[in-house]
């Protein structure tokens, strides 16, 4: 199946484009407004609003029509290879096949300081009627907030014997996320202890192929919340704790 954007009927291809020049918003700002949109590839195009936002500066909105279909059968989805479990599920299967408490901990690092995203998987109230993991039997979580330093996070996971490492990240400008996020995977090598962990990165601009990418065991976004992170981490743990027990097997 091909589709375009819907603007008014089915398969129009009308978009609203909206951004910022570092010009001022004059005759000459819009026409440039207008060229950069066709550059994009629209047709069509229209400059229905234009503002200064401060000297030198000014904020355009712009429609246009894309004309370049999308296959939706040649989309591939990197998926999260964990079953959806409830809170409940969780704890019994921590019960019945880990036998033991995870140890979580979580932060927003490097110099990101948005506490909102790991407050909703690790506190104890959690968020939307969705509770922390602070709150789940068998796990103790450990919120260490935001703006922590790589070296401070791997620090706490050796203390704490950590099982899973949590990182939000929200600021992506210059993508800041990326550089930070490669630096603890990285650190976490040189420490010899990436082996040991499970590495999960959130936020909302974060995919499971970019956590993938950068080293990480798997990545969240948008409108996920703990039973989605805690059903990863303890079917993975599941995974991990019965491939160890064949290979001792294999061994004897």
């Amino acid at each position: 199946m091909r589709i375009l954007p819907y603007g008014d009927t089915p398969n129009d291809g009308k978009v609203q484009v909206s951004f910022t020049l570092p010009h001022e918003a004059d005759e000459r700002g819009i026409l440039a407004a207008k060229e950069i949109v066709k550059s994009m590839g629209l047709t069509h195009v229209e400059i229905v609003h234009s503002e200064s936002i401060g000297e030198g500066f000014s904020f355009y909105i712009a429609y246009g029509v894309h004309q370049k279909p999308v296959d939706l059968s040649s989309l591939r989805i990197d998926k999260i290879d964990a079953p959806a479990l409830t809170m409940s599920e969780i704890e019994a299967m921590i019960e019945r096949e880990i036998k033991r408490p995870i140890i979580v901990i979580g932060a927003t690092t490097g110099t990101d300081a948005h506490t909102v995203g790991i407050d909703a998987i690790m506190n104890m109230k959690g968020l939307a009627g969705h509770y922390g993991l602070e709150r789940y039997k068998g796990i103790v979580a450990y919120n260490l907030g935001s703006q922590v330093e790589n070296e401070t996070f791997i620090k706490k996971a050796r203390e704490l014997n950590a099982d899973v490492l949590l990182v939000s990240q929200t600021v992506t400008q210059k993508d800041v996320h990326v550089h930070n996020l490669i630096q603890l995977s990285e650190l976490l090598e040189a420490e010899k202890m990436r082996d040991d962990v499970l590495l999960i990165v959130g936020g909302p601009r974060i995919t499971n192929e970019l956590a993938k990418e950068l080293g990480y065991d798997a990545g969240f976004g948008h409108g996920k919340f703990a039973e989605d992170v805690a059903s990863f981490f303890v079917v993975e743990l599941a995974k991990r704790m019965k491939r160890k027990e064949n290979h001792g097997k294999s061994i004897v």
